[in-house]
Order: C-alpha cells, then sequence, then structure tokens
C-alpha cells in the first residue's frame, strides 16, 4: 500500500513540475518599422523613403508655398531631366529654371531669386 502511496505522489509531483516553472517573461513590443534615422526613431517606411523628413505630404507641402525663398546652398533641386516628360510636356517647363520636385508637387524656383515662383500639382 506504501508503494502505491508514493507512487502517486510521485507521479503527482512530477505532473506539478510543468505549473512551477516559471513562464519566461513576454518579449518587448517591437516596432512594425525600423528607425529612418537617428532623429526619426518612429517613421514610416513610406515617410522613410521620401526623405523629407518623416512628414506627412500635407505638411512638406506646406514648407514650400509661393514666395517661399530658398538658401543659396540648397542642394534639394531635382534635374530637370529627371522630372516625368510628361509633366515637363504638361506645364511647357522651361530648362533653364530651377525646380524641386517632392510629393507629387513641382516647385518652379527662380533661378536668380531663388524664391518659388509656382506650385504645380504633378498628380498624373
Amino acid at each position: 500500500m506504501n508503494k502505491i502511496i508514493f507512487s502517486l505522489i510521485g507521479a503527482a509531483s512530477f505532473a506539478a513540475v510543468p505549473a512551477l516553472v516559471a513562464a519566461p517573461e513576454p518579449a518587448e513590443a517591437k516596432p512594425k518599422w525600423k528607425a529612418a534615422s537617428l532623429y526619426q526613431p518612429a517613421c514610416p517606411p513610406g515617410l522613410a523613403k521620401k526623405d523629407n523628413g518623416c512628414l506627412p505630404p500635407g505638411q512638406a507641402k506646406k514648407l514650400y508655398e509661393r514666395g517661399h525663398r530658398f538658401d543659396r546652398d540648397f542642394r534639394g533641386y531635382t534635374d530637370y531631366e529627371r522630372i516625368p516628360y510628361d509633366l515637363r510636356r504638361r506645364y511647357d517647363l522651361d530648362p533653364r529654371d530651377r525646380y524641386v520636385y517632392d510629393d507629387n508637387y513641382i516647385y518652379r524656383v527662380d533661378p536668380t531669386t531663388l524664391i518659388v515662383r509656382e506650385v504645380l500639382d504633378a498628380i498624373f
């Protein structure tokens, strides 16, 4: 009889071992995207591709309005040849002007004053 009791106690103790083992700590929640840079730790991939400081399109458009003056050392101009041909033809763009092509807008910049003369909608 003692053997049966000891075997039942032993079996019960082995059955209880998994319940006594501590459950692993839950993993930290990982972000869905990687950091675009040191200063934008949670930039979604679509905005990270824009290379505009992780700004949504509506906010980026507000940066350059008609009359905005660019610095002389501004390096974000778009080469005339990099603007799609259909848009160059539609708006009769001059290769001598400077342009900023960003977020479906073309900003025509006067090359002498560096002031935005025109904001063109570049949606096909």
